[in-house]
């Protein structure tokens, strides 16, 4: 679904503009993210485009085999897959973003880990529109 919602909001039009709703921030994210590399692990999805391969098999061997590739790192995504690599141990850093919206229902972040992962905040970062973005590392016990 995160693909699919990313894809659908990011991939540069047909038309090549951008729609005028985006404002230079969102452009600039998209112009990032839209050649970027994609690899996506789901459940129900039969075929990917856009720059993208799926993750076949074990996702938490295919993680570990992605992270020994040379490269800047992996950004992830989703409710159930961040979940599954934390109790793994295979999150490096977590960036939070809280919105200033109470969503009162729906699925909860990181929801099923069973062990606490003691957090090192090392950045905090506030926006104007109120969201407030934290990055953690996982403390070494």
């Amino acid at each position: 679904m995160t693909y699919e919602l990313m894809k659908g909001a990011r991939r540069r039009p047909e038309s090549r503009v951008w729609p005028d709703w985006m404002d230079d921030g969102e452009v600039a994210f998209s112009e990032v993210m839209d050649p970027m590399r994609k690899v996506v692990a789901s459940g129900t999805l039969d075929a990917v485009d856009w720059n993208a391969e799926f993750v076949r098999g074990d996702v938490v061997d295919a993680v570990r085999r992605l992270k020994e590739q040379p490269g800047r790192g992996i950004a992830l995504g989703g409710v159930k897959l961040p979940a599954t690599l934390a109790a793994h141990g295979l999150i490096d850093e977590y960036t939070f973003v809280v919105h200033p919206v109470v969503a009162g229902r729906g699925p909860r972040l990181l929801d099923g880990i069973r062990d606490q992962i003691p957090l090192e905040l090392i950045e905090r970062r506030a926006f104007d529109s109120g969201a407030i973005a934290q990055r953690y590392r996982p403390v070494a016990c």
